[in-house]
């Protein structure tokens, strides 16, 4: 897939222009991004995008120097199954979100 990384935005668009891949992750505080939403397109499901959309967000956020918070359901369960990644989650922040965004 080639990713484009736009200000605090990662997205794939297909031979159209569509976009079928979308993550964002706007500043909640300073040196802090929030995942607040993913999209895959039902035509790619199924197929490990979703995790590799991630693994670029946490790659992107982690070149930056940035701490991340996440709200977005997917981004949640995410980095709950991906405890070794967890590194760049600001807790403090992370542990102020309501339970359902508890990781």
């Amino acid at each position: 897939m080639n990713y484009i990384y736009e200000n605090h935005e990662i997205y794939v668009k297909n031979e159209e222009g569509k976009m079928i891949v979308h993550a964002t992750f706007p500043w909640i505080k300073e040196g802090v991004v929030v995942v607040d939403h993913t999209f895959v397109d039902p035509s790619l499901r199924g197929q490990g995008i979703a995790s590799q959309l991630m693994h670029e967000v946490y790659k992107h956020a982690k070149n930056k120097g940035y701490k991340v918070v996440a709200t977005c359901p997917y981004a949640v369960v995410w980095f709950k199954k991906h405890p070794e990644l967890t590194d760049i989650i600001d807790e403090e922040v992370q542990a102020t979100l309501a339970p359902e965004c508890q990781i």
